[in-house]
């Protein structure tokens, strides 16, 4: 028997000795976690299976944006055609107009819409009869449910020509009446409306869950200093949500370019149509009206990648001046 051989022995005695165990591999460790958890980690589980099925697996179809596609060969008897359905892209004459429309919208989105969540969900948080904020919360959250659909159909309602509400105020009050459905000065300003009427309420439910974890302290402290409602507001509140409110602006970027598909294809007509056509109905007529799926998964592929990298930045952005991020 060596040296080597004695020593692990004695180091093993001593170990015993103390009552000190060895501590079991990683993947045993990880097995006995979950073990512990089962219950939680099986309501995992129908969320997992979703991400899997709906989000992760049709990622490999975009193998077809690099391909002359034909539905009867399928992906693996299509001819490889490398970047020339992006050269396609780049060069049509359409493209700086859909990158333009596509742009103003989500600058319009990220504007107008993103904080008025935050606004609604620090005004809520002010008010103390619950009753009252338990009405308007429900009241708020009301057009959420509501489809893109029936959204259109009320908007047409109110703003059209022949009968609308809005047009026979504007006449009764000696004014001209605006075809607002068939107006590109109008469409955006509508479809930013339309986005935050039906979402603004349901978004404060994040920021108002931020909120409730306040430490009610500080407001007790920070009176007895003399700080007025406003200052409790721009020193504590505010500060208590910042890193909430980055979150959501990095992952609101992810989405930057999806300006919504439904929403725009039913207020979309040839009136408007020239500020009106987007990333995401351009896809659709590509890809399922002309058929064309290869050059439509590569359009899809650019918009994905343009939000790939937006996040990422956004990310690397918020790490440098002391924020969380989300990774």
């Amino acid at each position: 028997m060596n040296r080597t051989t004695v020593q692990r022995k004695r180091v093993l005695t001593q170990a015993t000795s103390v009552g000190t165990s060895y501590k079991p591999g990683y993947l045993k460790q990880l097995w006995l976690d979950i073990n512990k958890e089962k219950l939680l980690y099986c309501m995992l589980i129908p969320g997992l299976l979703f991400f899997v099925f709906f989000k992760y697996l049709p990622m490999l179809g975009v193998v077809i944006a690099f391909q002359d596609y034909q539905p009867f060969a399928g992906i693996l008897k299509s001819h490889w055609v490398g970047l020339q359905h992006f050269q396609r892209f780049f060069t049509n004459p359409d493209f700086w107009k859909l990158f333009r429309n596509t742009l103003v919208l989500a600058v319009y989105n990220l504007l107008f819409f993103f904080p008025l969540p935050i606004i609604l969900a620090l005004m809520l948080n002010e008010v103390r009869k619950e009753f009252f904020k338990r009405f308007v919360q429900t009241i708020i959250y009301i057009p959420h449910f509501i489809s893109w659909v029936v959204v259109a159909g009320l908007t047409y309602t109110l703003f059209t020509t022949e009968g609308g509400i809005v047009n026979e105020a504007l006449a009764y009050m000696g004014g001209d009446k605006i075809n607002f459905l068939l107006s590109k000065d109008w469409f955006r300003s509508m479809i930013t409306s339309q986005v935050i009427w039906k979402e603004t309420g349901w978004g404060t439910i994040i920021f108002l869950a931020a909120l409730s974890g306040v430490d009610q302290q500080l407001y007790e402290a920070a009176r007895m200093d003399g700080a007025n409602r406003w200052h409790q507001l721009w020193h504590i509140t505010l500060p208590a949500i910042q890193t909430t409110i980055v979150l959501l602006l990095i992952l609101r970027l992810g989405s930057f370019l999806d300006t919504g598909f439904e929403q725009i294809f039913l207020m979309l007509n040839s009136g408007n149509r020239e500020v009106a056509e987007v990333f995401d109905t351009y896809v659709y007529t590509s890809g399922l009206v002309n058929a064309q799926f290869s050059y439509s998964t590569a359009v899809g592929l650019f918009k994905s990648l343009v939000s790939l990298i937006l996040v990422v930045s956004a990310n690397a952005m918020a790490k440098k001046y002391g924020e969380e991020g989300v990774y």
